[in-house]
Formats: C-alpha cells, structure tokens, sequence
C-alpha cells in the first residue's frame, strides 16, 4: 500500500498504463448511437435548472467534439455521440419538448399531432392535455372490457370430526370414517358493459344450493354518472328464490367531507309488495376516520351507527346496530405489517341478542395478484368455524368450513394451527419452489431476447471509452498534480460473489471521465444510460463498486443503480488521522486485488 498512498508520481505513472490498457482496440465500431435517458445521459437530476443542463452539456461537447480527433473511425463515432448529446441537451432546454419528454420519454416526441399544439401553451397546459386525451383513450378501453367479477363458495360441514360420541361410533358399521360433506354452493358472476363514457350496464346472475335445495337469480343494473359529484342506478331482478324486484339506488356528495347513498326497492312475492328502503351518510372525521350513519326499513329495519379508522399500519372498526330482530355490539381491528406481502392479522368481537362471536385471522399476498386468507368464528350458540379465502384478481373463492357446533378448545387448536402448518408447507415446497423457477425463467428469457440488444450497447460503450482516453489522460495529470480524486477500479453490475465479475462491466475509464474539480456527482437516475456504460444483465439488480485515491488515501466505496453518488465524502476531505484514516483502515484489506487487477 506504501507506493500507492506515500506518493503521486509512481501510482500515477502505474495507473496511466492501466488506462490505457483498458483502451479497446477500435475494429469496427460503427453504430448508431441510441439512448432513451436523456437526464442519464447528460448526468443530470430530472429537476435540473437550465444553467445545469448548459453546463452538462458544454463538458460532454468539449468531450465528444468532433474536431478533437484526427482518426477517420474515432472521428465519426465522436459525431454521432456529439449529435446525440446535443439531441438531448435541445429537448431538455426547451420547456415544451421537456415537459412531452417527461410525461411520454422519447417515443412522444415523435407522436404525429404534437406540431399542430401551440407553441405559447406551459408545461402544465401540455401535461393537461396529455392527461385528457389518456383520459379518453382509457375510456375507449373501458368500452372494450367486460371486467368480470365472480366468488365461489363451497360450504363444508365437518361436525363429524369433533361432535361425535362414543356410543354413536359403535352403532355405525364398517369402523365409521368421520363425515365431511358438502351442505352449500354459491357461485355468482358479473360484467360489466360500458355503454358511454357516463353509462354502464352490468349483468350478474347467481346459482345457491343448500341442503338440497337451490335456486338462482338474475339481476341487471344500469348506472348513469351525472357527476363528479354523484351517480344514479336502475335495478331490475328476478329468480326462484325470490319473485322480481325494481329498484333504484343514488349516490351524491353533498360537501366535500360528507355523501349520502340512498336506495329503495319494490319486490313482488305471492303475498303481495314488499317496499324497502335504506340511506346511508358518512363523513370524514378526519384524515383516517370515517363515521356513517345507516337506516333501513323493511323486512330487516335496522339503525346502525359506526366509525372506521384506516391509517397506513391499522384499521378499527366499532359498530352499533338497534333494529329487528338483530341488535348488536362489534368491535374490531386489524394490523397491517410493513412487509413485502402486506401480511395482516385481524380480530373482531361482536355480542347481542343472538349471542356472542369471536373472530380471528391473517391475510397474506402469497403472488401478485392472489391474497389468501384465513379466518377462525368462536361464537355462542353457531360453535367453532373456520372461513378460507382466496382473492384472485376480480374472482374469489370461500371454503367456509363448520367444525363443531360446541365451543371445543380442540376444534379451535385445530383450526388455528391447521391452516398454518398446511400454509407454510405449500409456501416452502410449493409456491416458493415454483416463483424461483418462473423468475429463472423470465431472466433467461430476458438474457435471449436483450443479447442482440446488449452487444450493440457494448459496441457502443467501447467506442464512447475510446474517445474519451485522450481527456482521461489530461484530468489525471491534473488530479495527480493536486493530489485529487482518481479513480484505481469501477465495476458496475451484478456481483454474485466477491471474486465472480461474470456480470459486472469496468467504468473505470467512464467515471474518471467525469471526474471535475476533484470530485464525481453521479444523479439518481439508472447509471446504464451514462457514456461508457450499458446494462451487462438485463432484469437483474445491478450497483456500482468504486476503489478510489484521494489525498493518497484509498477507499472503497458501493452504490445502488439508481442511488445518487458523491464521492469523495466530507468526512475524507480531512486530513489523514481522523475518519479518512478510518476509512482507509477499512479498505486495506481489497488492497492487494486492487493492486493485481492495476500491474
């Protein structure tokens, strides 16, 4: 370590031979130079000003200038790489084409349409603009989309297994297997038809067997939106199980804290009419409480009172109802861990007149768009239950499952811990096994089709090393004059291992280059779309590994893909003895590997 921190001539002559052997032959490298991170390329913050986009973009055409190479090859590969940056640096200084840039990227400077915009509109006029006409364009969308909607529910009686006796046993012949049966089906299903951009019709139909009996029924239902304020609906039902029904539901924001919903209806039995009525007012408390008020009258009359707070890690709910002939207490709460699968764990209490219920449960995302969830009902006189449920993108299928008319510590062990054992199981040598290789996959699949993509990229990554050795050559003979920022070795990539560079590049020439006044500034943006980089693994994480000289003290440093960088750090702008001397004590140990990859 003595040659590399005790002096600046040595190493640099050392590290000079090192530059100019990480100098590609040029061969053929002619390539059309593409880029579609304009910030990326200029090495600017999306928010940058104008005076900082003018100064990128001087350094980088000092850089690429043309007129700085006398080679025939190297001299074309500078003006296309010179063209492109000054192809950037006009979008972005010019407040329209930038604010189409950032909403659209590239392809949206190329949409027919735009030359016919006024010139004089703002950035915010364009940006609405593109939102109305993505705004219509999603509703020709919606008009091509039936968006179904379904629920599967199998009713599962499994008394048998907790409800039996002794004596019972004995008088069933053949060694009497405990009875799990099938008591209930539903299945129900909608769509939805967009008629116009303010009118839906949706269909829905529902089948219901229980104990041997079953029925279905139709129901067809038209929505009109009047408003951004509110919305209107016609209801027309028929079936087995019920005789018709016309009803009409409205909905209206009447401040912009407080809506009513409100619904009436006119069924038809053999015994005559029946109306029915309800209103529904809620509103906001607060940011995360919400309060609602509901009458209904009819078959069911009922008031109830309730309050929900939903906030990022819970959500409670504490609910009143006084009505006939159920009457009732519910309180309940669920927490929403901070995790990848968005676990939550669940409880409820509710008590009145019929009894008591208890319930417990958790809910997990198990795949993108599946959450699974598992819930245990405790309650007097019903006994122990254990409710399954399956969100599948807009289906969902329940596996409602009666363990135990009594209220059995053994049914309750049972149906706690059963669906644990079995959920873990499936995750470990099912689900878990089955994603690793779906995403292996998706990388191999990515790694075929970007190998065309990623060897021209690296064509033109070599070209851009090429025409920048003779400015790397000078900004190390000026960093080594002041004892400033030099940059030993930069991979960027994927490391599967400390000693594997499968799939990681060297930026050292790259990052150097962009070394100004003893200090580099990288912005958070993807570093791929810096001169000299391209992406060596398509789909996969990727960060930056640096080994560099600063006052003749070594350190080490690692970044994200898309992390900002500052280097070097404050604290190194001391002198040795105080946290660079830490520093440096922390990196002595990649040394000598810093020191074979460099001789």
């Amino acid at each position: 370590m003595g040659h590399l921190s005790s002096g600046t001539h040595g190493g640099g002559r050392r590290l000079r031979a090192c530059y100019r052997r990480r100098g590609w032959k040029s061969g053929n490298m002619a390539a059309a130079w593409e880029n579609d991170d304009y910030y990326s390329l200029l090495n600017v913050r999306r928010q940058a000003t104008q005076a900082e986009l003018k100064s990128s973009y001087r350094r980088l055409c000092m850089l690429y200038h043309p007129d700085k190479h006398r080679d025939p090859a190297l001299k074309r590969q500078a003006e296309q790489l010179f063209n492109l940056v000054h192809q950037a640096y006009e979008v972005l200084s010019d407040p329209r084409s930038r604010a189409i840039y950032d909403v659209f990227g590239k392809k949206g400077l190329e949409v027919e349409g735009w030359d016919v915009v006024e010139r004089n509109r703002t950035p915010t006029e364009i940006r609405e603009e593109y939102e109305r006409l993505e705004m219509e364009r999603e509703e020709r969308r919606l008009q091509q989309r039936t968006n179904p909607k379904g629920t599967i529910s199998v009713g599962i009686d499994a008394t048998d297994l907790f409800d039996r006796y002794e004596e019972d046993f004995e008088e069933v012949s053949g060694g009497g297997f405990p009875r799990v049966e099938i008591n209930r089906m539903h299945i129900s299903q909608s769509i939805e038809a967009p008629l116009t951009a303010a009118d839906t019709a949706v269909l829905s139909g529902s089948l219901t067997t229980h104990g041997g009996n079953g029925g279905g029924n139709v129901n067809l239902c038209v929505r009109h939106v009047t408003s951004a304020c509110g919305w209107g609906e016609l209801e027309f039902g028929a079936g087995d199980l019920q005789g018709p029904v016309f009803g009409m539901k409205m909905f209206r924001n009447i401040t912009a804290r407080c809506f009513l919903t409100a619904h009436c209806s006119l069924r038809f039995t053999p015994r005559g009419a029946k109306p029915g009525a309800s209103a529904t007012m809620a509103r906001h408390l607060d940011q995360n409480t919400t309060g609602y008020l509901q009458w209904r009258w009819g078959t069911q009359s009922a008031m109830t009172s309730s309050i929900v707070r939903d906030t990022r890690h819970s959500h409670a709910t504490l609910a009143l109802q006084l009505g006939v002939p159920h009457s009732y207490l519910m309180m309940s709460f669920q927490y929403k861990f901070q995790d990848e699968d968005q676990t939550k764990i669940k409880g409820s209490v509710k008590t009145g007149f019929f009894g008591m219920v208890m319930e417990y449960g958790a809910e997990r995302q198990i795949s993108r768009h599946s959450v699974l969830s598992a819930t245990v009902s405790v309650g007097v006189p019903q006994g122990v239950s254990l409710k399954i449920r399956l969100n599948r993108a807009s289906q969902t299928y329940l596996l409602p499952v009666h363990l135990t008319d009594q209220v059995l510590p053994s049914a309750m062990f049972y149906a706690t811990v059963g669906p644990l054992v079995i959920y873990f199981a499936v995750q470990k040598f099912i689900i878990t096994p089955y994603v690793r290789t779906q995403k292996e996959k998706e990388r191999k699949r990515q790694r075929v089709e970007s190998k065309l993509d990623i060897a021209k990229r690296r064509q033109e990554a070599e070209s851009a090393v090429l025409l920048m050795q003779e400015s790397v050559r000078r900004i190390i003979e000026a960093e080594e004059s002041r004892m400033g920022l030099i940059i030993i070795n930069a991979w960027y990539g994927k490391f599967v291992t400390d000693s594997s560079h499968k799939q990681v590049i060297d930026v050292t020439v790259p990052l150097q280059c962009l070394v100004k006044d003893s200090t580099l500034v990288l912005t958070e943006a993807s570093k791929a779309g810096l001169p000299g980089f391209y992406d060596p693994c398509v789909g996969e994480e990727k960060s930056l590994k640096l080994l560099y000289q600063f006052r003749g003290i070594v350190h080490q440093v690692v970044s994200g893909d898309t992390e900002a960088l500052r280097i070097p750090k404050q604290c190194e702008y001391r002198e040795p003895g105080g946290c660079a001397e830490l520093c440096r004590l922390q990196s002595a140990h990649i040394l000598p590997l810093a020191m074979q990859r460099t001789e």
